[in-house]
């Protein structure tokens, strides 16, 4: 009889639970990493979620491939929807990532979280989340002002976006960032079988 303790979540263990929430840790350490360049100027910050999709591949596919389970990816969306939510961001912007999470969860699993090209899509899907805040600016200007004037951000930074903001920049920012999301997921796809996988740590 095996008398390790578990508890068990929905087919998730003890030890699923603390890689999926030591990962999500490192994730968001590197979305902040690639998007906080962008986030900082009001011009460039429509390009924050290709910055934040460029670092987080590899590390979205090793927790793929560590835990490979129903609802960690969700937990993931999660967790990064209510640290941005804590950290003053637009409430689409913590929308985007849980509904995503959910979403993305929902296609590696189609794959059983073993399909190398579902899980890069699924790494893909994800990285969406981070643009439902600039949809709404461009849906709501008025109301995405409001809220995020209320989290503190100055009346000048928002207007400098409204005056860089053409009509034809979501379709960038949604293709740009599926690009870059492909890229960096296939660059952590390279990573996991030449160095994870000889390392023996994604069983």
């Amino acid at each position: 009889m095996n008398n390790q303790p578990k508890l068990e979540c929905n087919g998730l263990t003890v030890k699923d639970l603390v890689t999926t929430g030591i990962f999500s840790a490192i994730f968001f350490i590197f979305t902040m990493f690639g998007g906080v360049f962008f986030a900082v100027n009001p011009v460039l910050t429509f390009y924050m979620p290709m910055g934040s999709a460029l670092l987080c591949g590899p590390i979205y596919l090793l927790l793929v491939a560590k835990v490979h389970k129903r609802w960690s990816i969700t937990i993931l969306g999660v967790i990064m929807g209510i640290v941005w939510f804590v950290t003053g961001m637009h409430w689409a912007f913590s929308l985007g990532y849980i509904s995503m999470g959910i979403i993305a969860d929902m296609t590696a699993g189609f794959g059983h979280y073993k399909c190398k090209k579902l899980n890069m899509l699924s790494y893909m899907l994800i990285s969406l989340g981070g643009i439902f805040t600039y949809l709404i600016f461009f849906i709501d200007p008025e109301g995405w002002a409001g809220a995020m004037l209320k989290n503190g951000t100055e009346q000048s930074y928002i207007d400098a976006m409204h005056t860089a903001s053409p009509s034809w920049l979501p379709i960038v920012m949604i293709v740009g960032t599926l690009f870059v999301a492909a890229f960096s997921a296939w660059v952590g796809g390279n990573m996991l079988r030449k160095q994870f996988e000889k390392a023996g740590i994604t069983v």
